[in-house]
């Protein structure tokens, strides 16, 4: 059973980040601390809405591409997690543009690396002490989501193997370092008893998405939660997987 009692999720203003929130505060046995990150909490209306009338929900400022929000943020939950740790950093927080060869700019590329691949290592970064903490306090369980670790929602754009359009430079290739970043977290921390995995949301009917998307938010989640609830031991580190239908994709 899916049951964290502490998780960090980045981008949940709107779209599936804050999906995220609504589907983890649904679960039989919710988190006890649920911080929302997000850029400007003062402009998001609803996620605020649902933390006023749900007291584990702790909306908190966190950009990925600004360095001090990240410290800042790793401080608060600190404080109050306290010796129990971290047990679920999702990091959700992207960015999208679809721009082919002869539009691609330097500046687009750098962004779509910022947010989309440095932001996710330097959030990880910042909160490994407390997911290190989270996962000592049951050394002989199994590798889970419960226990400790990070997911980064990905894209099937990231994925070499299964590349058969081209175009999307920025978005590619930054989904695709994300990807790597993923599987060397996987290795590098299973010593430490912390599952890191990615997932690709499906083609969602958020703002990123666009409205020609085939699934909502709603069902977007209900699968990613679903992904999240089967990671189990070893096998379920250092994969990447199609949240939706809840398949592997190939790299």
């Amino acid at each position: 059973m899916l049951s964290p009692k502490s998780v960090l999720i980045t981008g949940c203003n709107r779209g599936i980040g804050l999906e995220i929130v609504k589907q983890f505060l649904q679960l039989t046995e919710p988190p006890k601390f649920l911080f929302a990150c997000c850029r400007n909490p003062v402009a998001a209306t609803e996620l605020n809405a649902i933390a006023e009338s749900n007291p584990q929900v702790r909306v908190v400022e966190l950009d990925v591409v600004k360095q001090d929000t990240i410290e800042k943020a790793k401080l608060l939950v600190a404080s109050i997690v306290e010796n129990e740790g971290l047990n679920l950093l999702i990091n959700n927080s992207g960015v999208y543009v679809p721009i082919g060869l002869v539009d691609v700019t330097r500046e687009e590329m750098k962004r779509h690396y910022e947010v989309n691949a440095v932001g996710p290592l330097m959030v990880t970064q910042a909160f490994l002490p407390l997911l290190k903490q989270a996962a000592r306090q049951h050394p002989t369980d199994p590798l889970s989501c419960s226990k400790a670790g990070i997911i980064n929602i990905s894209s099937g754009t990231g994925s070499i193997s299964e590349n058969s359009t081209g175009g999307s430079y920025p978005s590619r290739t930054s989904k695709a370092a994300l990807n790597m970043i993923t599987s060397n977290l996987s290795l590098d921390l299973k010593v430490d008893g912390i599952l890191c995995t990615a997932i690709h949301p499906g083609w969602v009917k958020t703002e990123m998405g666009g409205e020609s998307a085939l699934i909502t938010t709603e069902e977007s989640v209900k699968g990613i939660m679903s992904v999240l609830e089967k990671l189990q031991g070893e096998e379920g580190s250092g994969k990447f997987y199609h949240g939706f239908k809840g398949e592997l994709i190939g790299w």
